[in-house]
């Protein structure tokens, strides 16, 4: 599912529960990180992780143990830029060479409504009007999920470029739909705050695709190089 939202330039593995990924051996590194996870989030854990692997290799460099910075953002192999997620029963990473892209970042969640709580503050009053019509027009699909997604796949794609952390307020993404009956489309998300610079130019919008399938959502966000 991811590896249609994303340009061939990137590497993107899956996993679904019944795959092994989800029993995948981890790295003393990864192992010490996990002492004290349930059952669930190991696997979890374990399950992304393979897939990492799994995108490395493809992309011709040894398969390493994917740890967090103090941040929660992994850090990937020198020359390797990347994203993982996982859902219920569902996980994935995506890999591509730091030369081919600037950034990205993928997030999957499980197609049911967002939570209200939620909602009252991480939307913001532009999106919540599209919302509104996105489900007038589309109601067998969960907008309010789908754009939480999209936000934390443009932070996904954000963070590395500036180190900085990005309000769900910061950003203000217009989700649209593509012609014909599979509910997929794009996605264009404004930067509400000073974007990164790359190659001397300010970048103040992502954009990204979205899909809705069997059960799961997910959303990328890419950004290439100037």
């Amino acid at each position: 599912m991811i590896e249609e939202l994303l340009p061939q330039a990137v590497v993107a593995v899956e996993a679904h529960a019944d795959s092994p990924l989800w029993d995948a051996p981890l790295h003393p590194e990864e192992e010490a990180v996990m002492v004290r996870a349930v059952a669930k989030r190991r696997r979890e854990y374990a399950a992304v992780r393979g897939c990492a692997r799994q995108a490395m290799e493809k992309l011709g460099v040894p398969a390493q143990p994917v740890v967090t910075g103090a941040s929660g953002a992994p850090r990937w192999p020198d020359g390797l830029i990347g994203s993982m997620t996982h859902s219920d029963g569902y996980g994935a990473a995506a890999l591509a060479r730091a030369g081919d892209l600037a950034s990205l970042g993928i997030d999957a969640e499980p197609h049911e409504p967002l939570p209200q709580e939620v909602v009252s503050y991480v939307f913001l009053p532009t999106e919540t009007e599209r919302l509104r019509l996105l489900a007038r027009r589309a109601p067998e699909v969960h907008w309010d999920r789908l754009l939480f997604s999209a936000k934390e796949s443009v932070y996904k794609a954000w963070f590395p470029l500036t180190g900085n952390w990005l309000d769900f307020s910061e950003a203000d993404i217009d989700l649209r739909p593509d012609p014909g009956a599979a509910p997929h489309g794009t996605l264009r998300a404004e930067l509400l705050v000073p974007g990164p610079v790359l190659g001397g130019v300010r970048r103040q919008a992502f954009d990204g695709r979205w899909a809705v399938r069997e059960g799961v959502l997910t959303t990328a966000v890419v950004v290439p190089h100037p």
